[in-house]
């Protein structure tokens, strides 16, 4: 919510939860349709981050099936992006929120 606030303060207009093409289930969390540029903020357990990942306790092996599959749906889905022409930039919840609104309105302005 942070960096959408943050974007539209600057004058960027964006779709939110638009559905991946060719992809069914599938969204992204800010799309700027006409720059084909399309942002993910991805939660450091749910995702996997090398920093901040944990593993629960219980059911191991589930979880790490599950963690596991999120993070390789994410790479399948950067791939179709990009081979339909759209720019994915990925951020972890907790970079730091002006240099991703930066590296966003520099994708989307050029």
């Amino acid at each position: 919510m942070l960096l959408r606030k943050q974007l539209h303060a600057m004058g960027l207009r964006y779709r939110v939860n638009l559905p991946i093409p060719g992809l069914p289930r599938r969204r992204a969390d800010i799309t700027f349709t006409r720059a084909k540029v399309v942002v993910f903020v991805d939660g450091c357990f749910w995702h996997r981050c090398p920093e901040h990942a944990t593993d629960p306790a219980t059911r191991g092996a589930w979880w790490q099936k599950k963690l596991d599959g999120n993070v390789a749906r994410d790479r399948e889905t950067d791939e179709h992006l990009r081979q339909l022409g759209w720019k994915v930039l990925r951020f972890w919840e907790h970079e730091d929120l002006l240099s991703a609104v930066d590296i966003v309105e520099r994708a989307v302005r050029g």
